[in-house]
């Protein structure tokens, strides 16, 4: 399956389509790369599928995307997050979830199919505020499978306080299981 990823990461083009007239700059949305990745998963007999998750961290809130795109046997995913503000001026709480939801969505998809997100607008537009850096895009991390050496030496330095839970999403992907089990080990004393 990877050799038929591999091909669609080479062959996929998503233009940036869409125009921030107050910005002045073009950019892509998740439906451009779905757009160009559908009719790729479908004549290399792919399933392209995408999921998101509220998870809550630290006390706040993130939408996090998974991409997927497996051959019924193998799968790849990749997960990205973005914050989630239920308050965001201007907003209801429809529109902020479905804005956090659509720029995981976008990165997770970026992430799969390796595009260049330094060239994208949200990572090199500034909107008046100065330098950034650019953003990569995410890279698959290994599952920190329940019961394993890593998954109990994580528990154990979360448990600890040696490290926080964001540091071992940096390093691991995690299941809500998981998630759920180190957010109640951080709790105890």
């Amino acid at each position: 399956m990877i050799d038929k990823l591999v091909k669609i990461q080479n062959e996929l083009k998503a233009p940036k389509s869409q125009y921030n007239s107050f910005g002045k700059y073009s950019y892509r949305n998740a439906e451009d790369i779905f757009e160009a990745a559908k009719p790729l998963a479908f004549q290399h007999g792919l399933f392209l599928s995408i999921s998101d998750e509220v998870i809550e961290v630290g006390g706040a809130l993130f939408v996090e995307s998974t991409a997927s795109i497996t051959d019924g046997e193998n799968t790849f995913s990749v997960k990205a997050q973005a914050g989630l503000d239920l308050n965001r001026k201007g907003m209801d709480k429809a529109q902020a979830s479905g804005a956090s939801s659509s720029y995981a969505r976008k990165y997770a998809l970026g992430g799969l199919f390796l595009l260049d997100d330094t060239k994208d607008a949200d990572a090199t537009n500034t909107h008046g505020k100065g330098p950034q850096k650019a953003v990569s895009a995410p890279v698959a991390k290994p599952q920190l499978k329940i019961n394993s050496e890593a998954y109990l030496k994580a528990i154990q330095a979360v448990t600890n306080k040696q490290v926080t839970i964001a540091q071992v999403k940096a390093k691991y992907d995690l299941d809500t299981v998981v998630l759920g089990s180190l957010l109640k080990a951080s709790k105890s004393e």
